[in-house]
């Protein structure tokens, strides 16, 4: 968490190494993943990206992308999952629908649901979410996020956000701050990473009572 040009993304992009540390490791496992290969470790991530990657190409193949000998029963099943499959069969050929560099014929959501299917066909052991539902509006919000609610069981994931809402229900917190690690908040038995953060760090509360702070709360009785 933290605000645009905090660290972010530079910080996620070590774990499929878009670039290496120059200090320090990256361990997955207890395995320094210098020491595994590009091609084994990009295997087992998956992401989804603020600016969605689609090929021109058919529906089809980019939801297979990550797995292009699936079966049409799984490619269907993972559109499903990621609620795109409603809109997929109202498109003029269905999944054989040519959608065009970028996907520029389909809107933000489309593209976004296109990219969560694409995932949840890949199945990976590590998620990577980066600031997946800021650019959609609130009702395709709520579709992406229950989508990312099913992506996210039994697997590890890493949730990049500039909004608290995305990561309430998160086992832990990362603040960042210009390029540095501000605050930490784990869940415990008895307390939540945001309950925890609002206690012990000013600017998680700060953040807090800019975005999520009922307008009510705030405002004056007359």
């Amino acid at each position: 968490l933290g605000a645009t040009g905090s660290g972010k993304s530079s910080v996620i992009n070590l774990i499929p190494r878009f670039y290496d540390p120059t200090a320090g490791a990256v361990l997955i496992d207890g395995v320094d993943i210098r020491k595994i290969t590009v091609k084994s470790l990009r295997d087992h991530i998956g992401t989804v990206l603020q600016d969605t990657v689609l090929f021109a190409s058919t529906v089809r193949e980019n939801i297979a992308f990550g797995r292009p000998d699936a079966p049409e029963a799984e490619v269907i099943a993972a559109a499903r999952a990621a609620y795109a499959h409603e809109f997929i069969m109202s498109l003029p050929q269905g999944y054989d629908t040519y959608i065009g560099e970028k996907g520029a014929s389909l809107s933000g959501g489309q593209r976004q649901r296109l990219s969560l299917a694409r995932a949840i066909l890949k199945d990976p052991g590590i998620l990577i979410l980066d600031d997946a539902t800021s650019s959609v509006d609130t009702e395709t919000e709520q579709l992406i996020q229950q989508a990312l609610r099913r992506l996210m069981q039994n697997r590890t994931s890493l949730i990049i956000a500039q909004r608290l809402s995305t990561i309430r229900e998160a086992d832990m917190v990362l603040l960042l701050d210009r390029g540095r690690l501000a605050a930490v908040g784990v869940r415990t038995a008895a307390e939540t990473p945001h309950d925890q953060l609002l206690r012990t760090s000013g600017l998680y509360a700060e953040l807090y009572e800019r975005q999520l702070r009922p307008a009510s709360a705030a405002a004056p009785v007359t």
